[in-house]
């Protein structure tokens, strides 16, 4: 059983996709077809722009779709088994497992990346990484700040989980959780409090564009960050996709989930190799337990 897996934001550089441009017809006909569906020329920013122009929401998560997609479509026998894609990513499993049409999920990548842009200038908040923490301490920590946001946002792998609320909340969550004997817990440099309950304006704006597009049944089971299970039912697909702005990323259980079904084989597909990392961490874990 071969599982493909989509990465999220944060994978992104400058130079991506533009080989695959180059060296493949099929794969520049959707480059300039997804330029069509922009109104701009996304291309040119993906094969030249500056890290910070890559950085700007409204780039970010159609350009990494974009190249997962992509790459997706030129890869030889592609015939996923079951799919699974980190945050954006799941939009890059939902094509590949023929959910949505390619051009249904660019329009919501794009309205899902300005939603959550002005879901961070209605409330601003951040995110922050802990290392070397039981996730279930981590959980306590954020159940203890009451007077702020503070939620689990990305269950990364096993000793990395990031967390997302308010500014003050985060501040405030970083030293109770490096009192809690966490190795670090550093604020990262993000635009907002992503999968946390302060992304609400955006999920609401971006359930609206999600109730109007076409969820077709897919060719194999695609499983879900919001509860890391196989789902193939089109409706349930929908109602998941909308909760996943404000829940947690569940990709340590997710993996553990696709491992238990039966994978023999991740194939990670978009730019670089994060989850690979992620996957070999929460494997050792497993195999350990079992041990």
């Amino acid at each position: 059983m071969k599982a493909y897996v989509f990465p999220g934001q944060g994978s992104q550089y400058s130079g991506m996709g533009k080989e695959l441009y180059e060296s493949s017809v099929a794969a520049k006909n959707l480059f300039e077809q997804a330029n069509t569906i922009l109104g701009f020329r996304i291309t040119d920013v993906m094969f030249s722009g500056s890290e910070e122009e890559l950085r700007q929401t409204k780039i970010t998560q159609p350009a990494i779709f974009l190249h997962s997609v992509v790459l997706a479509h030129t890869l030889p026998d592609f015939k996923p088994d079951m799919v699974a894609g980190h945050s954006l990513g799941e939009f890059s499993a939902l094509v590949a497992n023929n959910t949505l049409s390619f051009e249904d999920a660019l329009n919501l990548v794009y309205k899902r990346a300005m939603a959550m842009q002005h879901a961070c200038e209605i409330n601003k908040g951040t995110m922050a990484a802990v290392l070397n923490l039981d996730d279930k301490i981590a959980e306590e920590v954020c159940a203890s700040i009451t007077d702020e946001v503070v939620v689990p946002a990305n269950y990364n792998c096993p000793g990395q989980l990031v967390i997302s609320g308010s500014i003050k909340g985060i501040e405030i969550a970083c030293e109770k959780m490096k009192a809690a004997g966490a190795k670090r817990a550093l604020v990262l440099p993000v635009g907002g409090a992503f999968h946390s309950p302060l992304m609400e304006p955006a999920r609401a704006e971006l359930a609206q564009a999600i109730n109007q597009t076409t969820f077709n049944t897919p060719v194999c089971a695609v499983y879900q960050n919001v509860n890391a299970k196989a789902v193939t039912n089109p409706e349930e697909i929908k109602k998941n996709l909308i909760a996943q702005l404000t829940s947690s990323v569940r990709w340590t259980q997710t993996i553990e989930q696709i491992l238990a079904d039966g994978a023999m084989q991740f194939v990670e597909v978009g730019p670089g190799k994060v989850l690979q990392g992620l996957i070999k961490k929460v494997n050792k874990e497993v195999e350990a337990l079992s041990a």
